[in-house]
């Protein structure tokens, strides 16, 4: 454990000064850089302390909003971002983002108001006991009762926030207590960080000794490796021993997708090409993987495969994932200790290369097919080539996310997000802003279908106003296509998924952003290039057909292994 004093533009000591301002010295000491949120009647003094501070207060315009615009920013930096609101409806507002971080593994402090301790004993206007209802969706919730806790609460706020497995916290804190005046000189705490433990010798010796005896072996990295910064050791990994590595869709990147044994990614709702990669497997090597990401069962049906579990914390239990051997302790030592403890190389298996080949395929499909709408293979093969190794796209939930999941080739960590954990609809735009903050010199896309782009597109707004710029390429089908996607699979029929939209153009450039309408195929890759060059706001809408949808599980329904 190292620890460092507080550091910030104020001094340690302020005898006298209201809680709101110590709040912001603790926020200070905690390195943040940006709250996100909107004011309300119970929380000004805390909005206009944050005047005087090294913070830049991000106003949005719904609630929502900043909790992705938090969370994004957290997964990006591995600080927690902090997010705020009144109590009552701007606190429940919070709720779905601070979910969302605590299934998608993104360290963020939710903060809001609350009524005066002297009236939350009882019914009265806008006080519901928010303490309980972020309790489930959060690593820690709490109710500032008195100000002399406020170093205290925050500090454990962050720690917890931070810590492995990450996620989200909530503190309510109370108008009376936000403006009540200190009696006694009050500071924020040191902040102290946790490093992760070498792996223990003995467990890396029987975990070696269950590879060595494998047949074949195949890696899983999930978002944790990607958290632990795991992707060299796990390329040293992988060359060393021979063996070919798939990631989680929260995992793309850690392992790059050119990389000769990299196998792609899993996590599509039926057995896609990557799945046939594990169906001979007889030991899997998961690292950083977390079950939420991804259910074993469709890698795992049979309970027949040995698991090797390297990780920062024990694997969750589950039926089709028994682990043989779990390696707790940091996870790139734990990949170059156990590559030096197995004394053999894995022969190259013919499967993994075919696997290879039908991703290549689908790809250059989309590439040579200049059918408008444009068939989501298309859309991805442009997205590719328009944005760098290093620039990030934001992929929301949809049919969409399917498509780029599965095909979009990823080459460094944390540059294509998902949510996975929760999937939920509408983080990509304001994710977006909270990603461009983080990594201001990165390009950064964000990628939605009609119906999630609806959902929170107000932080157009937003963005404008701050000038973030990004580009949101927003999908157009009319429809919650892959809920019929899934109907038409389970059912063999579609209701209630289609709808209307406004002048999407026309609604873009009222709020001050450029837009584009697609009307060809080869009109998509320069407007992409020409809108990720620009310094603004830019929405482009591209129509897509989705009928590629159910020809893609027709096709893998006829595919039969092994490969």
């Amino acid at each position: 454990m190292n620890t460092h004093p507080a550091t910030g533009g104020r001094p340690a000591e302020r005898p006298g000064e209201d809680v709101a301002h110590l709040l912001v010295r603790c926020l200070e000491a905690e390195g943040v850089e940006y709250v996100f949120g909107i004011p309300g009647e119970e929380n000004i003094r805390f909005v206009d302390a944050l005047n005087g501070s090294a913070i830049r207060f991000v106003l949005v315009r719904h609630e929502q909003g900043a909790s992705f615009m938090a969370e994004m920013y957290g997964r990006l930096t591995g600080r927690a971002g902090v997010c705020s609101a009144t109590l009552g409806p701007g606190a429940i507002n919070l709720l779905l983002g601070a979910a969302d971080a605590v299934t998608n593994s993104a360290p963020l402090v939710a903060l809001a108001a609350q009524g005066a301790l002297g009236r939350t004993h009882k019914e009265s206007h806008q006080v519901i006991d928010l303490v309980p209802m972020f309790a489930p969706v959060t690593r820690w919730s709490a109710r500032v009762q008195v100000p002399e806790a406020v170093p205290e609460m925050v500090r454990k706020a962050f720690k917890t926030a931070q810590r492995e497995r990450p996620g989200a916290v909530f503190l309510a804190v109370p108008e009376d207590i936000e403006g009540a005046r200190l009696t006694e000189p009050l500071g924020p705490l040191p902040v102290d960080t946790v490093r992760a433990e070498a792996p223990s010798a003995a467990q890396i010796a029987r975990a070696a000794e269950v590879l060595a005896g494998a047949r074949h072996p195949v890696v899983l990295a999930g978002h944790g490796a990607a958290r632990a910064g795991a992707g060299e050791a796990l390329v040293r990994f992988a060359e060393r021993l021979g063996v070919r590595v798939a990631t989680t869709f929260h995992g793309k990147g850690v392992f790059p997708d050119d990389h000769p044994q990299a196998l792609g990614a899993v996590g599509f709702m039926r057995h896609d090409y990557v799945n046939f990669g594990f169906d001979s497997a007889d030991v899997l090597i998961c690292v950083g993987y977390e079950l939420q990401e991804f259910d074993p069962a469709k890698i795992n049906p049979r309970t027949d495969k040995r698991i090797l579990h390297l990780h920062r914390f024990p694997a969750e239990v589950d039926a089709h994932y028994p682990v043989s051997v779990g390696v707790e302790g940091d996870i790139a030592q734990a990949l170059d200790a156990l590559a030096a403890a197995v004394p053999r190389r894995f022969e190259r298996d013919a499967a993994g290369e075919h696997i290879r080949s039908l991703l290549a395929d689908e790809l250059e499909y989309g590439r040579g097919n200049d059918t408008c709408p444009l068939v989501p293979q298309r859309v991805v093969a442009d997205v590719r080539s328009a944005l760098g190794r290093e620039d990030i796209v934001l992929a929301d939930t949809g049919a969409g996310k399917m498509w780029m999941a599965r095909l979009y080739p990823t080459y460094a960590p944390d540059t294509c997000l998902l949510s996975n954990g929760l999937s939920t609809m509408g983080f990509a735009l304001p994710g977006a802003i909270g990603a461009k903050l983080a990594r201001p010199a990165r390009r950064v896309l964000a990628m939605m279908g009609d119906g999630s782009f609806l959902m929170n597109s107000q932080e157009l707004e937003t963005a404008v106003r701050e000038r973030i710029p990004l580009v949101v390429l927003v999908l157009v089908d009319r429809e919650y296509g892959l809920i019929t996607w899934k109907m038409e699979l389970e059912l063999g029929r579609h209701s209630h998924t289609r709808f209307t939209n406004p002048d999407l153009v026309a609604y873009a450039e009222s709020f001050g952003a450029r837009a584009h309408r697609i009307e060809a195929a080869g009109e998509l890759l320069p407007v992409l290039r020409d809108a990720l060059a620009q310094d603004t706001v830019t929405v482009i809408a591209c129509p897509v057909n989705y009928a590629e949808n159910l020809r893609l599980t027709e096709r893998l329904g006829e595919l039969h292994g092994p490969f």
